[in-house]
């Protein structure tokens, strides 16, 4: 090959990975590992099932480990590495200090699962787990089921400054959503339905204080939410409250992933500030309304919108590796 014919194809390459900065992901693809590790799914999923069968927490545990992790650094498992030494990983910034441990856990024990199979050891990546349990646990709630896309590599840096600036706030207005989404290749649509992970799960009551006790000097309540479930609220998370108190996000079907998330929007029982505004703002109420009565609708939006979060930020090649231990580098 001539030189002028690499410099034209390296200038080719260049061209595509500009216009095209998700490239990495195209690596990705459904039975990624059907020659590798055939059984891996069901490996997988039996694992689930079982840590399911021990706490209903797995669910939203896992479902907000794998949206936390994408946000930051990509859907690379940086953020179950724990941090040594000097090193305060992801998953100690204060962002993430929520994250219940049964998340952590299920990635952990499916991991093992996997490579007790003497065949698959070492040979699928933490990354890939969490995806896989992450559409595990949506199927045992009551949610979609859909074939994950896999091909990750685990990623080789965690850090908790990492995490400054790039989770959405429970305080977050929709410009705010909006603009977070946006910067990760998502819809204000694939916004709308990620957010509705909030079916599922609970949160402490310093998440929502404010809306229940100093929204502002003319309205010490946030008008928008339902004046009977801010009583409720008020009653549960007192002034003084123990910070360990947890609340439903769903007031209604907490146990359920369901459409159930946007006809509490309608009711202004939206938990946080970041969900109500899906309703309260012209923008985003129309695809509420239509989502709240039109559960197979939802769930279609729903798998759209998952699937294009697990291609955020996919590491291959030399920027990424399989670990040996979930919570540690090689």
């Amino acid at each position: 090959m001539s030189r002028f014919n690499i410099l034209v194809a390296l200038w080719s390459v260049s061209l595509c990975l500009s216009i095209f900065p998700n490239l990495a992901s195209a690596q990705l693809k459904q039975n990624y590992y059907a020659k590798i590790c055939p059984n891996v799914e069901t490996i997988v999923r039996n694992a689930v099932t079982q840590k399911f069968k021990q706490t209903f927490v797995t669910v939203p545990a896992t479902l907000r480990l794998f949206f936390h992790d994408c946000f930051v650094q990509g859907c690379d498992a940086s953020v179950i590495i724990a941090s040594s030494g000097n090193n305060q990983a992801e998953k100690d910034h204060p962002d993430n200090l929520s994250l219940a441990g049964d998340g952590f856990d299920t990635v952990i024990k499916a991991k093992a699962a996997v490579d007790a199979v003497a065949s698959c050891r070492n040979k699928v990546s933490c990354a890939d787990i969490l995806a896989m349990a992450t559409r595990d646990v949506i199927a045992l709630s009551g949610g979609p089921s859909y074939e994950v896309e896999l091909g990750r590599l685990d990623g080789l840096s965690s850090t908790a400054a990492s995490v400054n600036g790039n989770l959405p706030q429970p305080t977050f207005n929709l410009k705010q959503l909006h603009s977070m989404f946006v910067s990760h290749g998502l819809t204000q649509a694939d916004m709308i339905a990620l957010s509705a992970a909030h079916t599922v799960g609970f949160s402490h009551c310093s998440k929502f204080a404010n809306r229940i006790y100093n929204f502002s000097r003319e309205n010490p309540v946030d008008p928008t939410l339902d004046k009977a479930y801010a009583a409720q609220l008020q009653s549960m998370c007192p002034k003084n409250v123990d910070p360990r108190i947890a609340i439903n996000m769903d007031p209604n079907t907490p146990n359920t992933f369901d459409n159930v998330y946007f006809q509490n929007l309608q009711q202004g029982k939206g938990l946080f500030t970041s969900d109500q505004v899906l309703f309260t703002d012209s923008r985003s109420k129309p695809t509420v309304d239509a989502w709240a009565g039109n559960s197979p609708a939802f769930q279609k939006a729903f798998i759209t919108a998952i699937t294009k979060l697990g291609r955020v930020g996919v590491k291959t090649g030399a920027n990424g590796n399989i670990r040996t231990d979930c919570s540690a580098f090689n």
